[in-house]
């Protein structure tokens, strides 16, 4: 067996590797960059079960980040159970092959309750009377606490929210780092989501990123200089990338003006009530499956859909068998917005009425995925001191909202999810030696994988 090493640089792609990035500039001069052509949908959690199980959506039935699940009727997002990938993950396998091999996940999603060896991701502390504490999930338990009494806290309000930044992704870092001096684990896969923050809300602009393209390269110099020290094999990749978007789609506002969508009034604002709605959207970045109650308008909602500007395609169940997307938590349909679109969750229509989760850091209620939590309201130039004032609430043990956020998706000029993008904003893999294919499929990275650890 190989020592190998897996980094996953969130959102990088050949378009941005170049003066701001120059230890990866130099590594690659001695190694080979293979473009990956992206999955459908190109997102983290898909992204990452195609690659660590070598199957398609279909098979393993990761379809997005969340979903509709049918029997609950809930919008289901970011759960973690990785109970969920439903097919044989890569280190099940090499354990078959060789019983004394070890596996470190560190990040990578879908960490809780795998048969990974060690692992660690985020899991904050919901406390009774609402607070939201920050902390991590680790297997073995006693590993979370060791790693926290070393590095601190892991620092939740750095991986996602208006104050992500190099924080997370240099804790993700150096926690690998100690899992490895401890136990040298035979392979390592290590997620470092920094790149993710500042292309969506800026988009490949380098005079808005050039800061952050800077500091994950030398958080990557300070890893490969680490794992070349253990004569490790390293492979360097990313899910997806981040190509400029200037066009939010609203498609349940769409839905909800043809009567499709039923919404529950509670106080002073409306919620969606998918199980009551004929038919709705679970946004996902530049994808969207639409579950459709009523099949006797299941026609009028497509022709609908592909007659809506920023909309490319909208795939029927065959156009989601042929894009190995035929698995029961697909939508009914499943939309693909063009190149420069995405999708909002939005279903209100006055924004008087949004829910009060609108306004917040809240991944898990709202139902579709919100890139706009990455923005404090800059229409309010009081917003840094109510949320210092929503703060002071929290630490003294007050019930607060910390509703900072805006309701503007046009801030958002980043995005995802479709595969049907430029060349330069692809995926990419870099490893020390040529690989055989000119361009991978993401199911082929379980190969190249398993090759780095068994060749």
């Amino acid at each position: 067996m190989n020592k190998t090493v897996v980094i996953d640089i969130v959102g990088l792609s050949a378009n941005l590797i170049g003066e701001h990035t120059p230890f990866i500039q130099k590594y690659l001069k001695k190694r080979t960059l293979t473009s990956v052509r992206p999955v459908l949908p190109a997102l983290t959690t898909t992204s990452q079960s195609c690659y660590v199980t070598g199957k398609w959506p279909s098979e393993h039935g990761i379809v997005g980040n969340g979903w509709y699940d049918r029997a609950d009727a809930e919008v289901k997002f970011w759960k973690q159970s990785n109970g969920l990938v439903q097919a044989e993950k890569i280190w099940d396998a090499a354990k078959k092959q060789n019983p004394e091999f070890t596996c470190s996940k560190m990040f990578w999603w879908y960490n809780m309750y795998s048969t990974a060896d060690f692992s660690a991701t985020p899991r904050p502390q919901y406390h009774a009377d609402g607070v939201k504490a920050p902390d991590c999930y680790t297997h073995p338990p006693e590993l979370r606490d060791r790693l926290q009494e070393e590095l601190g806290q892991f620092p939740l309000f750095n991986f996602w929210g208006p104050n992500a930044n190099i924080k997370s992704s240099d804790w993700i870092a150096k926690a690998s780092m100690r899992v490895d001096d401890w136990h040298n684990p035979t392979l390592t896969l290590i997620y470092l989501p920094h790149l993710d923050y500042c292309l969506q809300k800026f988009g490949p602009d380098f005079s808005k990123i050039h800061k952050e393209l800077q500091e994950i390269d030398a958080l990557v110099q300070e890893l490969v200089t680490f794992y070349e020290a253990k004569n490790a094999r390293i492979i360097l990749l990313s899910e997806y990338g981040i190509n400029p978007v200037n066009q939010p789609v609203h498609i349940n506002r769409i839905l909800r003006e043809e009567g499709w969508i039923t919404v529950r009034k509670e106080r002073w604002y409306e919620l969606l009530d998918a199980g009551a709605s004929k038919a709705f959207a679970t946004a996902d970045h530049q994808i969207a499956h639409v579950y459709v109650k009523d099949p006797g308008i299941l026609q009028q909602v497509k022709k609908k859909l592909e007659n809506t500007p920023g909309i490319a395609l909208v795939l029927d169940e065959s156009g989601k068998k042929s894009n190995h997307l035929d698995h029961e938590r697909s939508g009914d349909l499943v939309v693909i917005a063009k190149p420069d679109a995405w999708f909002t969750y939005y279903y209100w229509l006055d924004d008087a009425l949004a829910p009060d989760y609108a306004k917040l850091v809240d991944i898990h209620r709202k139902p579709g995925y919100d890139p706009v939590e990455m923005f404090m309201d800059p229409a309010n130039p009081l917003i840094k001191l109510r949320a210092g004032y929503k703060l002071g609430r929290k630490l003294l043990g007050m019930r607060y909202l910390m509703d900072v956020i805006p309701l503007d998706a046009s801030l958002v000029k980043g995005s995802h999810g479709s595969s049907m993008v430029p060349l330069e904003y692809y995926p990419i893999c870099i490893t020390n030696e040529p690989l055989p294919q000119k361009q991978l499929e993401a199911i082929d990275l379980y190969d190249v994988i398993w090759n780095h650890i068994w060749s």
